[in-house]
């Protein structure tokens, strides 16, 4: 197919698509998919091989936030049962990180709920962020704690966070429809204090919230804009109790013409499967492993994930490996300096934030979906609605966490 030959060699180029190719992509066949996949690839695979970076998330704060974010469960007036509980001490989130570095993962990203830090909260994250790297040597950090003040990106980045997340979840045209307690321009803005701070630049999208394929592409050419090391692709998980529950828009086909879209406009990029990829890809996930280069291991912030030696079988047997810590994700050219230099952006924001945080602005990770295992499957396109359980274990439990 000349599209694909074209995309492929720009993205080896480095160089843009134009927006007639990207919505090309999307526009092609379930017939074509394996074909899309093949192409996009090779992108990858140029650029970072056949490592995959694991991250890992902890939520900090749950619940209650007084944004309203319509695809989030811990938005102001949701109605999910999730886990609620104020801030975790950092002894108790260094041990939930422990839990996902022994696991492989190489970046924690500390997700909290609400608008904004305050700077108390600032300082919270700070002696957290030393308590995790006190215990941990040559481990990543990512902070998703919402929109930021003048000042804090810099404090942050002073107690030794490595990233940053913030997403911009969907197009600036569409996004007064799914939040109107902030505005887009104010998810822009915190990404570039991020950057202007020195801090590795994370930001993704969610895909699935009914938007049109006109906006799923102007969303990903903003972020090639603002040029972030690191985009979480995250997969809506409608969650009973918001307002997007009923929206299973979604096929794994669909969710591989997305990731390969973002490979192609963003090729040299870290691009994460963030939330919802065990409830839309399912059985297909391993498939987008030839697409993105980046996961979170084992739950999300508020909903639970497929168990975490489940991820690290499917990395193997589909081929690829876990990226090591003393691996540099990112290719060389952008890793001399600004925040390209802590080796690429760890992880939202569709649950969703670092690339997962759930509402403000996200960690990369969607509400993501547990494998609850016993109903029947449900044939065709019809919602799987029984691949999505709350998070009931790990930050904010006696539990075990899934790692």
């Amino acid at each position: 197919m000349d599209l694909l030959n074209t995309l492929v060699d720009k993205g080896l180029r480095r160089e843009l698509p134009t927006r007639e190719e990207a919505l090309a992509v999307l526009a092609t066949s379930d017939d074509d998919v394996l074909d899309v996949v093949a192409a996009a690839g090779k992108v990858r695979r140029h650029w970072f091989g056949r490592r995959v970076k694991l991250n890992y998330l902890v939520n900090l704060k749950s619940g209650l936030c007084p944004e309203d974010c319509s695809y989030c469960s811990q938005r102001l007036g949701s109605t999910a049962g999730i886990l609620k509980y104020t801030w975790l001490k950092p002894d108790e989130a260094s041990r939930a990180a422990a839990a996902g570095l022994a696991g492989g993962a190489k970046r924690v990203c500390l997700v909290a709920s609400g608008r904004g830090p305050t700077d108390r909260d600032v300082d919270r994250v700070s002696e957290t962020i030393k308590a995790i790297k006190d215990q941990n040597e040559g481990v990543e950090v990512c902070a998703c704690l919402g929109l930021l003040s003048d000042g804090q990106a810099e404090r942050l980045r002073e107690a030794g966070a490595d990233a940053y997340n913030h997403n911009l979840n969907t197009s600036e045209e569409t996004y007064a429809d799914i939040t109107t307690t902030h505005t887009y321009a104010d998810r822009v803005d915190t990404v570039r204090k991020a950057h202007t701070a020195g801090l590795s630049a994370c930001s993704g999208l969610i895909a699935g919230m009914g938007e049109s394929d006109e906006d799923l592409v102007d969303v990903v050419y903003s972020l090639r804009e603002l040029d972030p090391d690191s985009v979480p692709v995250n997969f809506l998980i409608p969650v009973e109790g918001t307002p997007l529950a009923k929206e299973w828009n979604l096929t794994p086909q669909r969710c591989l013409r997305i990731l390969a879209m973002v490979r192609f406009v963003c090729p040299d990029v870290e691009v994460r499967i963030a939330g919802g990829r065990e409830v839309h890809l399912r059985s297909m996930q391993p498939l987008a492993l030839h697409l993105a280069n980046s996961i979170f291991l084992g739950d999300y912030l508020t909903t639970e994930g497929q168990a975490g030696r489940a991820d690290l079988d499917m990395i193997a047997d589909a081929g690829f490996e876990v990226e090591g810590a003393d691996q540099v994700t990112l290719p060389e050219h952008r890793t001399g300096a600004g925040c390209a230099a802590h080796g690429g952006c760890g992880s939202h924001g569709s649950d969703g934030g670092c690339g997962a945080h759930e509402g403000a602005g996200g960690c990369g990770a969607h509400e993501g979906a547990g494998i609850r295992g016993s109903a029947p499957a449900p044939r065709g396109n019809e919602a799987r609605t029984d691949l999505v359980a709350v998070r009931r274990r790990g930050a904010g439990t006696d539990l075990a966490p899934n790692a």
